[in-house]
């Protein structure tokens, strides 16, 4: 034998390599006829004259599956709808192609257009055409309880949501976590993960900003409510915790955000006071008591309430009747602050005899109102110094007289007088 030929025969008997593993396709797929090749490849590149000359001899012939899937699984009107060729698209609506969750692919798609087409289609005879949500339940990309407006809440298309609420779609209310009722005792015994991934689709869909802007009449009190709530399930749902932390967090950003659209301060005024009238508030308020911050603060919403624009708003208030304050000299502040101060008893007077006056409605003023309560407090605890001083100096001559027994006395009295 030839050396070079000796030397590569050893090398393949004594490769490591020399035992193989078999490989073969375990799920066996249907075998496309050379025509129906040709019906998809049309409908891929778009031609509209070949995707109709195919479904003609179809009817005719019956020599093509209309709604054959190529090798990833796309019949021909799913592969039509990730082209966005709505062109061809209804022409394979009109002759009746199996729509299957085509709408479904679309919405996750984002294809606004074929959403449009597969919900507003009607057959050639005049009778509309409602595409199903599946095709076959066990090869469905799609679990049961995922419907179109969940799915587009999930992908916060503003566009899909607006054409699905114009249509009055609903989404089923979650029960309590803790809810006990014939439904959620069977579904959790059936398939307790399916049944906490459809509340958690259904939350996630709640918290789409695009829904809650298009189908609440107040999306502020509705993102507050529903932070909250979704804050609450994160501490019971421990293995979705993320999940509904990150929800939550999203409620909160938007309605942070909304705040941001305000552009004068009469627009953040109007917001930030707007009440609900399902709200319990105390009857003695007015109509401009800052009702959404209130309910930030009851909802623990400190995005909202740190938020630029509020705060700005804030400090306005605070500052009413001193405009440019903040820019003033640090001097000028401290015996603008000085005089108002010294003038406390008087400003207290005023307001106790005249509150409607013009001077009683600048004391009312938080600034000033602040600076009249620092001021008297001020004053009792010097008032209190001098009056310890005075005690202090009476039981130290008492103590050189003898007089033991008064000093005692009046030690008593301080002590009833100061609590």
């Amino acid at each position: 034998m030839n050396p070079m030929a000796q030397l590569y025969y050893n090398k393949v008997s004594y490769s490591p390599y020399r035992d193989r593993i078999p490989l073969q396709i375990v799920r066996a797929e249907v075998e496309l006829s050379a025509e129906e090749r040709a019906y998809l490849t049309a409908v891929e590149k778009g031609d509209y004259a070949g995707v109709k000359h195919a479904l003609r001899e179809a009817e005719v012939y019956y020599n093509i599956d209309v709604n054959c899937l190529d090798p990833l699984g796309r019949s021909a009107l799913l592969i039509a709808i990730e082209n966005e060729n709505l062109e061809v698209m209804e022409l394979l609506l009109d002759h009746g192609v199996a729509t299957g969750d085509a709408l479904l692919y679309a919405i996750r798609k984002e294809v606004v257009g074929a959403v449009e087409l597969l919900l507003s289609h009607r057959r050639p005879s005049g009778e509309k055409q409602v595409p199903s949500l599946m095709m076959d339940g066990q090869f469905s990309e799609f679990t049961p309880d995922i419907t179109p407006v969940i799915l587009a809440a999930h992908t916060n298309n503003y566009e899909i949501i607006k054409l699905l609420v114009q249509r009055k779609v609903t989404i089923p209310r979650p029960h309590q976590i803790r809810c006990d009722c014939v439904e959620c005792v069977s579904s959790s015994e059936v398939d307790s993960l399916r049944h906490s991934r459809s509340r958690l689709n259904i939350y996630k869909a709640l918290a789409s900003p695009s829904l809650i802007a298009l189908s609440s009449e107040d999306p502020i009190l509705t993102a507050f409510r529903l932070g909250w709530e979704l804050k609450e399930l994160s501490k019971v749902e421990n293995e979705f915790r993320q999940e509904y932390e990150e929800l939550s967090q999203q409620c909160k950003l938007f309605a942070k955000d909304l705040l941001d659209q305000a552009r004068s301060s009469r627009e953040l005024e109007t917001i930030l006071n707007h009440r609900d009238d399902s709200e319990e508030m105390d009857p003695r308020e007015t109509s401009h008591d800052l009702a959404k911050l209130k309910l930030a603060i009851k909802y623990q919403h400190k995005e909202f309430v740190a938020q630029p624009n509020c705060q700005q708003l804030l400090a306005t208030l605070w500052y009413d009747g001193f405009p440019g304050w903040r820019r003033r000299h640090w001097a000028v502040k401290l015996v603008t602050c000085f005089i108002i101060g010294l003038l406390f008893p008087v400003f207290s007077l005023i307001y106790l005899l005249a509150p409607k006056s013009a001077l009683g409605l600048f004391v009312k003023k938080p600034f000033i109102k602040f600076i009249c309560h620092t001021a008297s407090y001020l004053t009792f605890l010097f008032l209190l110094l001098l009056a310890s001083q005075h005690i202090f100096t009476c039981s130290v001559d008492d103590f050189y007289h003898g007089n033991w027994m008064s000093s005692h006395v009046q030690w008593r009295i301080f002590t009833m007088v100061t609590g």
